[in-house]
């Protein structure tokens, strides 16, 4: 049992430590500029999610995490922890909210075997989020502007992508491909960049991961 945890422990920390060694490589060497080390960062940290459900981690282990790193994230806005995630002084608490979002999942869903759903929102907001950054950066020619926050239609119609494509490839591999499985993503996908659009300060982190998860689990059932 022990050699377990400790196995489960030392993988989960190695992937987040690759992540973190690959983003801070890329802020010091590279000139991709802090938005997209934060968002490999982003992505990268949230597959673990996908490794924890594999190696069926036990429930206290990833509140204990998200405790921890939620803690980290709050002291980085005040001190230089994370310079490739975080500022500080930094007015988003988007890296605080993320850590919290994956304990309030794991909470809710991994004591009734549904991990399913935790990762379903997890990888929503990574995937869906993260892209969604990139593409609108990258390639954003339509711009507009919600709560002082500027977005664009190629970054939402991106989150709209790449959330049905996690809720439709989650769905169906757990519960088998349907009509409802379907309707379920789209209907994810829908509201997951509805949350994303209207949240400010980085409550995206919190909002898109809770509301598609609950929203998917409720449909489903």
């Amino acid at each position: 049992m022990m050699a377990t945890m400790l196995l489960q422990i030392g993988l989960v920390l190695a992937w987040l430590g690759l992540v973190g060694a690959l983003a801070e490589g890329l802020r010091r060497y590279t000139q991709v500029g802090t938005e997209m080390t934060r968002k490999v960062v982003h992505i990268g940290a949230g597959q673990v999610i996908l490794l924890a459900w594999w190696l069926q981690t036990p429930t206290w282990m990833g509140v204990a995490a998200s405790v921890l790193f939620s803690g980290v994230a709050l002291l980085s806005y005040h001190y230089p922890i994370l310079p490739g995630i975080n500022g500080v002084g930094r007015h988003s608490l988007g890296t605080f909210f993320y850590a919290l979002s994956i304990g309030l999942l794991t909470l809710a869903f991994w004591p009734p075997t549904l991990p399913q759903y935790a990762a379903l929102g997890i990888l929503t907001m990574t995937w869906g989020d993260g892209l969604a950054a990139l593409v609108g950066q990258r390639f954003g020619r339509h711009p507009y502007q919600l709560w002082g926050s500027q977005k664009s239609w190629e970054g939402s119609l991106t989150m709209a992508l790449a959330s049905f494509g996690v809720a439709l490839a989650v769905l169906g591999w757990t519960a088998g491909w349907s009509t409802q499985v379907g309707v379920t993503a789209l209907v994810v996908a829908i509201a997951a960049t509805a949350l994303e659009t209207l949240s400010i300060y980085g409550l995206d982190n919190l909002t898109v991961p809770l509301g598609s998860a609950l929203l998917a689990y409720g449909l489903m059932r």
